[in-house]
């Protein structure tokens, strides 16, 4: 039964299994999950092992063993998440290029108010989620991408600042499935926010990949939008003038 349990959570999650399974850290967590099975069953490996069990038979799993593999594997079917292998080790944490301004629980605020002709994607986030590891190189990439003078993307960790989660409504509850949570901000006010939250303040499904973010929140037509409101701005100040000359005509 310890071992029928683990594999019919994993059985359970197999549609959701090969876009992970291509992961390097995901194929390692499931090595060394299998690897802990192989090793306690499978003679000459277990032969050394020690046990506590009655019989003294050191390739099955002890009363102990047994406890901990019942209760991981219902928790892995109660909380419908990946299978066991995939929760033993987290995605790491994202260290690459990024255009990307991190906001506190001070300067979010200020930030959104200062320019409101600037346009910005917010991603409200935690370290520990594991969704939001995972979604930290797609998001970095669009940063690097979109980002212009009237396009600005920014993130905020609300597991370390609990108030911001509070006024922007984004619960940081793993039951409520909304981290990550992106916002668009246009003149220091939210336009619209993915995940939607339904009426239990539950996420709506919606899967974070490169192509959903640029589809829902037309990053592109953003993008043209700022880069000509920029190019209009550079156009209004070469055209003013300035100095004693320029002011000497006006006043003629």
């Amino acid at each position: 039964m310890a071992v029928l349990a683990p594999l019919i959570a994993l059985v359970y999650s197999v549609p959701r299994l090969s876009r992970w399974l291509a992961r390097p850290y995901c194929l390692l967590s499931a090595l060394l999950s299998a690897a802990f099975l192989l090793v306690r069953k499978l003679p000459p490996l277990c032969n050394g092992l020690p046990t506590q069990r009655e019989d003294g038979n050191p390739c099955d799993f002890d009363w102990r063993e047994v406890e901990i593999l019942m209760f991981l594997s219902a928790i892995v079917m109660m909380k419908n998440r990946r299978s066991m292998f995939l929760m033993t080790c987290k995605p790491p944490l994202y260290l690459g290029p990024e255009y990307i301004k991190y906001f506190n629980d001070k300067t979010i605020d200020e930030e959104l108010e200062r320019d409101r002709r600037v346009t910005w994607l917010v991603e409200f986030f935690a370290n520990w989620s594991s969704d939001c590891q995972s979604f930290a190189p797609i998001y970095a990439d669009l940063s690097l991408k979109y980002n212009c003078p009237g396009l600005s993307f920014g993130k905020v960790d609300v597991g370390r600042y609990t108030d911001v989660s509070t006024r922007y409504r984004v619960s940081t509850s793993p039951l409520t499935k909304q981290l990550p949570t992106l916002i668009l901000f246009q003149g220091g006010k939210e336009v619209m926010r993915r995940p939607q939250i339904d009426k239990k303040g539950r996420a709506v499904s919606w899967t974070f990949s490169e192509e959903n973010v640029i589809r829902e929140f037309n990053l592109n037509e953003l993008y043209q939008r700022a880069r000509k409101v920029a190019r209009a701005g550079d156009s209004t100040v070469e055209q003013r003038p300035s100095g004693p000359e320029g002011e000497d005509k006006k006043v003629k």
